[in-house]
């Protein structure tokens, strides 16, 4: 067993670490020497969803949530399949989102700057 002092935020904490064998089973974990105050954890702003309620077998979906970065097509513009439309940042990753077939842009559901949900309808394209 090691012994361990830390210090976070000016605090002093000690803790007792045990190496296990990965060939003998796990023992329950003892309790801490000194536990750690509990902090509060921040509330997270509600994700906004420039998205109608339902989308259309047209639109596309949001493959997760993100942001808007930038809008790469216009409103009625006419786009080939695998055509960037816009860029949607996630886990701070851009990923290109593209059309998925040919045909007019027939509504954008979202703006730069918009934070999105996992399966919010982005935008439509249709004939």
């Amino acid at each position: 067993m090691s012994k361990y002092r830390i210090t976070l935020d000016g605090k002093t904490y000690e803790m007792e670490v045990e190496r296990v064998d990965r060939n003998t089973p796990a023992a329950p974990a003892a309790a801490p020497v000194q536990a750690a105050p509990a902090a509060a954890a921040p509330t997270p702003a509600p994700m906004a969803s420039a998205a109608p309620a339902a989308a259309t077998a047209d639109s596309v979906q949001s493959p997760m949530p993100g942001t808007v970065l930038r809008i790469a097509a216009k409103e009625g513009e006419q786009v080939k399949k695998g055509q960037l439309i816009l860029v949607l940042e996630a886990m701070k990753m851009e990923n290109e989102i593209v059309a998925q077939k040919d045909g007019k842009l027939r509504a954008l559901f979202v703006s730069e700057g918009d934070s999105v949900q996992g399966g919010a309808a982005l935008f439509e394209i249709g004939e």
